[in-house]
């Protein structure tokens, strides 16, 4: 069985339209098939797709036009209406699959959060959080091209074993930044 993952990225100062169905991470909920709402691809190869991103937002403070401080606020998320699947091609350890590209979104938002806490307010802060934002997006999509790859696509068993084993092992490493 081959998945694709769909990898949404946004840059969201205003959210997402209210029509937009999202499902945030979270430890309690993994996904399930009546998740995934979007039309399939009946002539794809990939039996799913996975179609997740992180949201990220700022606001910055001033005081007679000097930033004087910034918050910030990333979260992960999953897009139903974009993810879907073909039933007949799918079962529990494609599910995983598709829950792991999720849960890699979710280590990269605790990489964001972590490098966030990290800034210091400066005259240039908006560029750094901009840059931030970037730099963490390609890495999130780096990874889920290398998770794909070296699973291919899920059909590697032993591999899909060691992906899960160091996407959770990373997640206990920056569990003071998880989604709650």
């Amino acid at each position: 069985m081959i998945t694709r993952f769909f990898l949404i990225l946004f840059l969201c100062f205003n959210g997402l339209p209210n029509e937009s169905e999202t499902i945030q991470w979270t430890e309690t909920k993994k996904l399930s098939w009546t998740d995934f709402k979007g039309s399939a691809e009946k002539d794809s190869d990939a039996a799913a797709v996975t179609a997740s991103g992180i949201t990220f937002s700022y606001a910055i403070k001033k005081s007679d036009d000097r930033i004087t401080d910034f918050e910030s606020q990333a979260e992960a998320h999953f897009y139903p209406e974009n993810s879907w699947f073909i039933k007949d091609r799918c079962n529990d350890h494609i599910l995983a699959h598709e829950q792991l590209h999720f849960d890699i979104t979710e280590l990269h938002v605790r990489i964001f959060r972590y490098r966030l806490s990290q800034l210091e307010v400066s005259q240039h802060i908006k560029k750094q959080l901009n840059t931030l934002h970037n730099d963490v997006n390609k890495e999130l999509a780096k990874m889920q091209f290398e998770y794909d790859t070296q699973t291919e696509h899920s059909v590697n068993k032993a591999e899909q074993a060691k992906w899960t084993t160091y996407i959770t092992e990373n997640l206990k490493t920056f569990e003071a930044y998880k989604s709650e």
